[in-house]
């Protein structure tokens, strides 16, 4: 089974990198990237970050597995920063802590930034932002557009890909 995950993962990416160049120069994609910010770099709200990713990812797959174009995930993001905040804030409270969270949209400078195999170049990025309390950890990211990002669950062999070319390629096989 998973030799059969790593090779469909293989094809996934190759038609990913030919129909969304990721990683390249060329000026006319754009991206949108989400940034979830830690409190602090403390264990506990690294921890909590992860948490707060799965729960915040799983919300947000419905919401951007259909999204088109680059204006449209922006405003699907924006309309949905109430949820977002309400997903982190529980994840945050159930895990006892005080802190809440914010979202915002933001054209901010990231340094060069490697995903397995997909390079996003310094410079300035708009991204989904989401603080943990201060947000002044460490951080996790990922794209929202193109729909790169993919979370996986406890069980390794079971990854859930966010992309209409998933979904293209599994109708295939």
């Amino acid at each position: 089974m998973k030799y059969i995950i790593g090779i469909v993962s293989a094809i996934a990416l190759v038609v990913i990198l030919i129909f969304c160049p990721i990683g390249t120069s060329s000026e006319s994609v754009q991206y949108l990237r989400i940034h979830i910010r830690a409190n602090s770099n403390l264990e506990c709200d690294q921890a909590v970050k992860y948490k707060v990713k799965d729960a915040v990812v799983e919300a947000l797959i419905p919401l951007v597995s259909e999204i088109e174009s680059f204006d449209e995930a922006k405003v699907k993001i924006a309309q949905n920063f109430s949820l977002i905040e309400d997903v982190a804030n529980s994840v945050l409270s159930a895990s006892g802590f005080t802190y809440k969270s914010r979202a915002k949209l933001d054209n901010e400078y990231f340094p060069t930034r490697t995903y397995e195999e997909v390079t996003l170049e310094e410079g300035y990025y708009d991204a989904l932002i989401l603080e943990l309390g201060s947000g002044e950890g460490n951080n996790w990211w990922c794209i929202v557009f193109p729909a790169f990002c993919f979370t996986q669950t406890k069980k390794s062999d079971n990854i859930v890909y966010i992309s209409r070319i998933w979904e293209i390629i599994k109708s295939v096989i």
